[in-house]
């Protein structure tokens, strides 16, 4: 079928695999999903794939959930029902649900899209854009559907350019001058160059096209391998690559940025860590991430909520933030902030001190209380005078501190402190 001046992504389908715990995020993900992570002041992680796939023309989608997803479809429901099915659009939102055994949940990524073959089917979409709901980018995959049909490949897989040394935790693609993939090798020790590259590799970062079509062929032939664990990863991509044309899309060809900026941003802010990081990145005078892209906007649910205050003006209680982003509903009052990231309806009292603090919404910080490297979860109270950040044997004793040095607080950790 020959589509002539029209956008390939009007025929796609974007499918978001979002059932994950996320369990290096620890306590983060005890009541919710990864991809219902908070991040950025005022989104989920789970909105930048599914923004990425609306800023590139792709009006259906269909969401996989599993793991703990009450908060994550409540998410979706008020912050994606935008979708007019009189317009061909939709927005399905797919709990495993035992739809094709009566024992068995999602076993695999792939087994989460060959249950829903049916509703997917349905749509009647020509392609298939496979997504992880759980990373941190901004992508155009109108690119990378272009790449799909030019090279008329049975599948095109994202892949990340990365340091050769650093490339051993990931599924890397072994690619010839053509980006065809000769092989994929999980997390191996002696990850393959790229062509001209010797110190960079090709790392998936777990984004497919399909022809629908094939996906479907495909999907159920694996269904019927009692051998396989029914996973992309694992089983899919690596059966076609030995057996089908698979081909690399590079993320640098399709990656959003800001005018003048040469950057390629992606990361998995799959630790406490590294998520840490990329929410403290934000704060910097220019980040690698612009949120503030009108063109390409992050799309979410934005609560009604009246704009950020700060008050008191006196000596050591003056209501302050430094190289700091505020979200609205949030009262820092006489209370100073710096290099920290606050998302809806944070209340800091005064004389506190928060300093390279992220902080998920209404959170309220006692007076007095200092706070430094901190990621604290949504709805704390901390208590007047709390210290944190200055004594690491302590800090570990009553919380959660990571390699790097940054404690997680939640609301049962400091239940612990008063029992």
């Amino acid at each position: 079928m020959a589509i002539v001046n029209e956008p390939l992504s009007r025929h796609a389908l974007a499918f978001v695999l979002a059932g994950g715990r996320g369990s290096r995020l620890l306590e983060l993900t005890d009541r919710r999903a990864k991809p219902a992570v908070y991040f950025g002041g005022k989104s989920r992680i789970i909105d930048f794939a599914l923004s990425n796939a609306v800023n590139s023309g792709i009006r259906r989608i269909a969401v996989a959930t599993q793991y703990k997803a009450h908060s994550l479809i409540r998410h979706l429901q008020m912050g994606w029902n935008f979708f007019r099915p009189e317009r061909n659009e939709s927005f399905d939102i797919l709990p495993a649900s035992q739809r094709v055994s009566e024992t068995n949940w999602y076993l695999g990524t792939a087994d989460a899209v060959y249950q829903n073959i049916d509703i997917i089917e349905s749509h009647d979409a020509r392609f298939i854009v496979l997504l992880a709901g759980d990373h941190i980018y901004k992508m155009d995959y109108e690119r990378m559907l272009k790449q799909h049909v030019e090279q008329r490949a049975d599948v095109t897989i994202g892949c990340l350019e990365m340091p050769r040394a650093e490339s051993s935790g990931f599924g890397i693609m072994d690619v010839d001058e053509d980006g065809i993939v000769k092989s994929f090798l999980e997390k191996p020790a002696d990850p393959p160059a790229m062509p001209g590259k010797p110190d960079k590799s090709l790392a998936s970062m777990g984004i497919y096209v399909f022809d629908s079509k094939f996906l479907f062929d495909e999907l159920r032939r694996d269904a019927n391998d009692p051998n396989s664990s029914h996973d992309f990863g694992k089983d899919l991509i690596p059966y076609l690559v030995k057996n089908g044309r698979a081909v690399a899309h590079q993320f640098s060809t399709s990656c959003v940025r800001s005018d003048g900026d040469p950057r390629s941003y992606w990361r998995d802010v799959g630790t406490v860590d590294a998520y840490w990081a990329a929410n403290i990145d934000l704060t910097d005078v220019l980040p690698e991430l612009d949120i503030y892209d009108r063109a390409w906007p992050i799309w979410t649910h934005a609560e009604i909520t009246p704009p950020a205050k700060f008050v008191h003006d006196e000596q050591d209680r003056r209501g302050q933030a430094v190289t700091s982003l505020v979200s609205g509903g949030c009262i820092i009052s006489g209370a100073a902030l710096r290099r920290s990231l606050l998302f809806t309806g944070v209340h800091v009292n005064s004389y506190a001190n928060v300093e390279n603090a992220v902080v998920m919404p209404y959170v309220n910080v006692g007076r007095y209380a200092r706070l430094k490297n901190v990621v604290i979860d949504r709805g704390v109270r901390i208590p007047e005078g709390l210290v944190v950040g200055e004594d690491p044997e302590l800090d570990a004793k009553r919380f959660r501190t990571t390699a790097q040095g940054i404690t997680l607080i939640t609301q049962p950790m400091i239940d612990r402190l008063d029992a």
